[in-house]
C-alpha cells in the first residue's frame, strides 16, 4: 500500500469510526417500544410454572395451579400437586364411561375443571414428587404415544366382535395407564409422616364443595344451572349461568378479594403468548397489530355468536392470578399458563377484560368470592 493509499485508508477509517457511535443510535432508535406497559393491581403466589408439554392436560395444570394457590391462601405450606395422578384417574373413569355407552360418548386427553376436584373427591391426590407421571422417563411431557394407544384400545372393546366383554379389559387398560404414568402409590411418606391418597388429601385442609363453575350463555336461563355443551364435558358436569358483566365481575371481584379463578377458554388470533397478551382485535385488525385500545366492546349477543358458530370452542385451561391495568388504564387479568416460561413475562400473559368476556367457555372460583348480590340469584 502506497502512502497516498494509507492516507485514504486511514481517513476512511477514521470517518467509519467518527459515524460508528451515531449508526448505533441510529439502530437503537430503531427498537420499536413494547406496545403494552402492564401495571399490577393485585398478584398472588403461585407454585412454579410447568410446562404440559405435548398434552392435552392443560385442564389439570391449570386447576391444579388454582388449588395449589388456594392452600397458600389458607395458610398452608407451599407444595406441588401431582397433575398427572388426577390425569390418570380420570382416564380410567373416561374407559368406564366410554365402554358402558358403547363407545357413543367423548374419550380422549382433554377434560374439564371439576374432573379435577371430582377426582380428588374420589380418589385423593398426591405431590407431585410422588408421582411425576413420568415412568417412561422423557425429558418433557410427550402424550402423543399415550393417547393414540388408549383410544385404540377402548375403541378396540367396543367393536369386539364376539359381542361379549371380557372380564379383563380394565385391568388391560390400567396395566396399560401404568406403563405411561406410573402405577398410583398406596402409601407414600412426604415430610416425615405416612399417607395414603385419600389421606393426604384429607390433610390439606381445603373444603372442595367450595368450588363452583360459571358461565353465560343467553340459550340457557340465567341464574340456574347447566350442562356446558362442550366435548371435552365428558362428565356432564353443570355450570351457574349469569350474563356476561357479571362473569367478569365475579372474576375481578375473586381476585380483588383474596382468590384466584381457574379459567377455560378459547385461544383466537388475539392470544399472542410470545407477546404475552390477548385482546379482541377489531374487525378490521391487519392481523399484525397489538395496540392498547384497539378492542371493541363485547355484547351478550355477539359472546353467544362465536359460540354457536364454533368461534369460541374449549381450547385452554388456564389460571388467572392477579390483575393489572395497561398504559391507557384498560383492565387485563395475569394469567398463569402451562407452556413453560417461554415468553418476556416467564410464562405469564396478560388478558384483557374483553377477551375474558368474548373468549371463556367458563370459570372455576372460590363461591366465597363471588359478590354476595350474585350468590343471592345464583342460590349459592
Amino acid at each position: 500500500m502506497n502512502t497516498i493509499s494509507k492516507l485514504k485508508y486511514a481517513a476512511s477509517l477514521m470517518a467509519a469510526l467518527l459515524m460508528l457511535p451515531s449508526a448505533v443510535e441510529a439502530k437503537k432508535k430503531k427498537t420499536p417500544e413494547p406496545p403494552f406497559k402492564f401495571t399490577i393491581e393485585v398478584e398472588y403466589p403461585r407454585v412454579a410454572t410447568k410446562s404440559q408439554g405435548s398434552s392435552s392436560t392443560c385442564w389439570s395444570y391449570s386447576t391444579t395451579s388454582f388449588l395449589e394457590t388456594e392452600l397458600q391462601r389458607i395458610g398452608k405450606p407451599e407444595v406441588e400437586l401431582s397433575v398427572m395422578f388426577t390425569v390418570r384417574n380420570i382416564y380410567v373413569d373416561k374407559a368406564e364411561q366410554f365402554v358402558r355407552w358403547n363407545g357413543k360418548c367423548e374419550f380422549g386427553p382433554g377434560g374439564a375443571n371439576h374432573d379435577v376436584i371430582t377426582s380428588i373427591k374420589k380418589y385423593g391426590i398426591v405431590p407431585w414428587s410422588v408421582y411425576t407421571g413420568n415412568e417412561i422417563r422423557e425429558n418433557a411431557v410427550i402424550h402423543n404415544e399415550m393417547d393414540g394407544v388408549l383410544r385404540a384400545y377402548v375403541d378396540g372393546i367396543v367393536k369386539n366382535p364376539n359381542g361379549k366383554i371380557s372380564t379383563a379389559w380394565k385391568a388391560g387398560f390400567s396395566n396399560l395407564v401404568h406403563a405411561y404414568l406410573g402405577k398410583v402409590p398406596e402409601n407414600f411418606e412426604y415430610k416425615g409422616s405416612s399417607y395414603t391418597p385419600t389421606s393426604f388429601a384429607a390433610s390439606l385442609g381445603l373444603n372442595l364443595d367450595d368450588y363452583v363453575e360459571i358461565s353465560s350463555f343467553s340459550h340457557h336461563p340465567f341464574y340456574k344451572q347447566f350442562v356446558l355443551e362442550v366435548p371435552d364435558n365428558w362428565i356432564r358436569g353443570s355450570v351457574y349461568n349469569v350474563p356476561v358483566e357479571e362473569l367478569d365481575q365475579i372474576a375481578e371481584y375473586s381476585l380483588r378479594n383474596g382468590y384466584t379463578v381457574a379459567w377455560a377458554s378459547d385461544l383466537d388470533k388475539g392470544f399472542n403468548f410470545g407477546l404475552g397478551v390477548a385482546v379482541v382485535p377489531p374487525d378490521n385488525w391487519d392481523g399484525r397489530t397489538f395496540k392498547p385500545g384497539m378492542e371493541p366492546s363485547i355484547s351478550q349477543e355477539r359472546r353467544q355468536l362465536e359460540f354457536e358458530n364454533y368461534q369460541t370452542t374449549d381450547d385452554h385451561g388456564m389460571h388467572l392470578v392477579g390483575i393489572a391495568h395497561d398504559q391507557n388504564g384498560g383492565k387485563y387479568y395475569l394469567e398463569k399458563n402451562s407452556w413453560g416460561p417461554g415468553n418476556q413475562y416467564k410464562g405469564n400473559s396478560y388478558i384483557s377484560s374483553a377477551y375474558l368476556k368474548l373468549k371463556s367457555t367458563c370459570i372455576m372460583v372460590n363461591k366465597n368470592g363471588i359478590p354476595q348480590e350474585i350468590r343471592t340469584k345464583l342460590g349459592i
